[in-house]
């Protein structure tokens, strides 16, 4: 019996035994949008122009809401969905919020996922030459102009990552001298995953070489990778007086 085969339908009743799993084992992520639940989830979720919750999209699929909650979730770990947590300003669990994740073309992928495991020597030695990559990746790109504020940098950097498809979203301001930006759908995630001193360090490069044209010192970007899962983090911090 395949899970979409207990996936109950409508509010009522109880969560479907599908939903009631533990542990799930490792899936792929074309095994995960072949189960024609998620496949319908995703469907939904690449035509929407707005990330959903798993009340519209029980009321557009007829599941009942656990089974949504569980489908989705294997989405998530296969990286085919990303999560976006919205805060409440009442007492109560944050509304969740799902988009499909964008990726670049298949070979680009592939040739991606090649060059990061043949990029040779010691750890050390990738993530250095993997920088500096990134940092002559922001040297070709278009000129971003001058940044004056910290504001307006998090401003260019969240537009740069937005080009690439990173789902960015600027968190709330906790400190004057520190943005933060949340990057909710890295392209390259399951790469990132075998081989982060490359990937990792090639977007941190490229981050930094993007601070030295907007005429900010490049050492006070940071990027945190997998701060949370399926979330990295960018750090910006402003010069010392």
């Amino acid at each position: 019996m395949t899970d979409d085969s207990a996936a109950g339908r409508g509010a009522p009743g109880p969560a479907p035994a599908a939903a009631q799993a533990v542990a799930q084992p490792a899936i792929t992520p074309p095994a995960a949008a072949a189960s024609p639940a998620r496949g319908r989830l995703l469907e939904l979720l690449r035509s929407s122009a707005e990330r959903l919750d798993v009340y519209q999209l029980a009321a557009r699929t007829g599941l009942h809401i656990t089974t949504v909650r569980f489908h989705l979730g294997v989405l998530v770990d296969a990286d085919l969905v990303t999560v976006d947590r919205q805060q409440r300003t009442s007492p109560g669990r944050p509304r969740m919020f799902y988009g499909p994740v964008d990726r670049p073309p298949s070979g680009y992928h592939a040739v991606a996922a090649v060059l990061a495991a043949n990029f040779g020597g010691t750890a050390a030695g990738r993530r250095s030459r993997a920088e500096q990559a990134g940092r002559d990746w922001a040297a070709v790109n278009p000129d971003p102009g001058q940044a004056r504020t910290l504001d307006e940098v998090a401003d260019r950097v969240t537009e740069l990552f937005d080009a690439m498809n990173f789902d960015p979203e600027q968190a709330p301001v906790d400190s004057e001298r520190q943005r933060v930006i949340r990057l909710r759908a890295c392209p390259y995630r399951d790469i990132a995953r075998s081989h982060p001193e490359v990937i990792c360090s090639l977007h941190l490069g490229l981050l930094r070489g993007t601070l030295t044209r907007l005429g900010s010192p490049p050492e006070l970007a940071g990027l945190v990778p997998f701060a949370e899962p399926g979330l990295c983090l960018a750090t910006l911090t402003a010069a010392a007086d």
